[in-house]
């Protein structure tokens, strides 16, 4: 079951917000303060930060900043009730999924966190994929590479030209099997 963060400074919002967001199909924490928040988040705990923008303290824009400058990438569907448009623009530039006003129906709220969560997965599957890649390109000899670009570029090779002649001299061979062997290991995780 996924698993929503709601900090809001508002018992009353805390406790009917999260009873939407139960009722939606979520597990839900809530926290009455940013502090209290960061005293319980880690990288290793994933899930949807419902975040009020204005609370005593540390703020829902601090709180993001922290976030981001500890590496802890969580989806964040802001919420506010006396926010303008330059806290707005502020908060989605710096990466929040959304940003909603108060009060906000179940129905907004919960179509908030689940695009959020799917638009989260997507960037994280994106992000897994770019990894594999720039990882198998640096297992690349120099010679590969070079040839890499030119194929790219709708080039061909002297030494793929070979390759398909069925070309049997050793240093393709060698070159081929060395290939091979880099293909079977496996990216670290």
């Amino acid at each position: 079951m996924k698993l929503v963060f709601l900090v809001d400074d508002d018992p009353a919002v805390t406790r009917l917000l999260g009873r939407a967001l139960r009722e939606a199909g979520w597990a839900v924490e809530t926290f009455d303060s940013a502090e209290a928040f960061l005293v319980r988040s880690s990288p290793e705990r994933y899930g949807c930060l419902v975040l009020d923008v204005s609370m005593p303290g540390l703020d829902g824009l601090e709180l993001q900043r922290r976030l981001r400058e500890t590496g802890q990438s969580l989806p964040i569907v802001f919420l506010t009730g006396d926010g303008d448009i330059r806290m707005s623009v502020q908060a989605i530039k710096a990466g929040a999924a959304d940003f909603l006003t108060k009060p906000v129906t179940s129905g907004a709220l919960a179509q908030a966190v689940r695009t959020a969560f799917d638009n989260d997965a997507a960037a994280r599957v994106a992000r897994a994929e770019r990894a594999m890649l720039e990882w198998h390109v640096a297992m690349l000899t120099a010679r590969e590479r070079d040839e890499l670009v030119v194929v790219a570029r709708g080039g061909s090779t002297s030494r793929s030209q070979a390759t398909s002649a069925s070309s049997s001299r050793p240093s393709n061979a060698a070159a081929r099997a060395s290939w091979i062997a880099r293909r079977r290991a496996r990216p670290p995780s």
